[in-house]
């Protein structure tokens, strides 16, 4: 878990599990693709940081944040994945759109994980601007896509422990 002094890059690759057994899902939208581009990165190189192997690595692009529920829903549905990645970024507007983008995603992402056998990690942006979001996919406050990497390992051994 991330706090206020500790940037969201770090971790110790020692208190990792070996990812070279897992397979990986990563679900980007394309809204906002200069943040969400900079999560996936993060999230990509630190699974393979962490010993997951490009091949086991599978991209699949979605037009927006709301979409996210659905492409890995499907992704899911394939039976390949240890753990999926959910990246994307919504900044709040003039109207209640944000708010009711934030609140679909969060649900439909929570219902994923409570209905079905893979983990499946939130790793979606909900600023008030665009300065905060690429502070977080890359800038001041490090990579969001970083402890989604590290999350999706630890709850892919989860439920490889689990079964």
């Amino acid at each position: 878990m991330a706090t206020a002094n500790k940037s969201l890059s770090e971790y110790d690759k020692n208190t990792i599990p070996d990812a070279s057994q897992f397979t990986f899902g990563i679900v980007v939208s394309e809204w906002n693709d200069t943040v969400t581009n900079g999560l996936f990165q993060g999230a990509y190189d630190t699974l393979i940081d962490c010993g997951a192997k490009s091949e086991n690595i599978i991209k699949w692009d979605v037009p927006g944040s709301f979409e996210l529920i659905y492409g890995a829903s499907r992704m899911l549905q394939t039976g390949n994945y240890d753990a999926v990645i959910t990246i994307g970024c919504v900044i709040k507007g003039e109207t209640m759109h944000f708010e009711f983008v934030c609140e679909g995603v969060t649900q439909g992402i929570k219902d994923l994980n409570v209905k079905g056998d893979v983990p499946v990690i939130f790793c979606v942006l909900t600023d008030n601007n665009i300065q905060q979001s690429l502070a977080r996919s890359g800038g001041d406050h490090g990579n969001k896509g970083v402890e989604a990497g590290i999350t999706a390992i630890k709850m892919a051994e989860l439920r490889r422990l689990s079964k």
